[in-house]
């Protein structure tokens, strides 16, 4: 069994649609990081980083619960655990890892940080405006010319680093990109967005979603909170 700790934003998808891809059997634990859950001692304990997603396989190697976090080290995990998603062979899996990485250095951070000043920064400045839209719309072209040469990020196959690109490209508009620019990217994102297991895993804690953050959300995820020593 695994105890998923989570929260339905791009990161939080990523577990969700790996775990529902794999059938593992999983139960989920909502952590309302607008209401500052993610500082609560026994999520730190998981999470030192207080970020979701969390993990805690019950049946860990050898029998031994192993509690993981960052949502990419999650993903290889559990690939490894299961025998899906990352290739057997040497070549198919450094290929897998090197776009996982670029998930997480690159799209994840910049196309958050575009949605941010965006979309939350109380006005707008101009050059975070500029800076993380071109940035974002740069990685774009990254994938698209990557798509153009094969149906996946990875190569012939569906794998982790696609599971792990997916959710940020749900708001491709709130990032200032038009998707309508990238066919190829627009191509793979329709083919993933159409697998049952991806339109179940991105339901999960759908109904916790709010559209919009009051006063206290906003502190807490922008503001002298997650800054503070927990």
């Amino acid at each position: 069994m695994i105890e998923l700790y989570s929260w339905p934003t791009p990161n939080g998808h990523k577990v969700h649609i790996m775990l529902e891809e794999t059938g593992l059997d999983y139960e989920v634990h909502p952590v309302d990081i607008g209401q500052g859950d993610q500082f609560g001692d026994h999520f730190l304990q998981i999470s030192p980083n207080n970020k979701i997603p969390a993990i805690v396989d019950r049946d860990g190697p050898d029998g031994h619960p192993l509690p993981l976090f960052e949502s990419g080290a999650i993903l290889f995990y559990l690939a490894e655990k299961t025998g899906y998603f990352l290739p057997a062979d040497q070549p198919g899996r450094y290929r897998t890892m090197q776009w996982l990485m670029w998930q997480m250095g690159g799209l994840g951070p910049m196309a958050g940080q575009a949605h941010h000043f965006r979309q939350y920064a109380p006005e707008r400045i101009e050059y975070a405006y500029e800076r993380y839209t071109n940035e974002t719309t740069r990685l774009y072209r990254v994938m698209e010319r990557r798509l153009a040469e094969t149906p996946y990020l990875a190569g012939e196959h569906y794998t982790v680093a696609d599971i792990a690109a997916f959710p940020w490209t749900r708001s491709a508009s709130k990032q200032g990109v038009d998707m309508d620019e990238f066919p190829n990217v627009k191509r793979w994102f329709d083919a993933i967005n159409e697998r049952p297991a991806v339109q179940r895993g991105v339901k999960v804690l759908a109904d916790h979603r709010k559209e919009s953050f009051d006063q206290k959300a906003r502190e807490v995820l922008f503001g002298g909170t997650q800054y503070k020593q927990h």
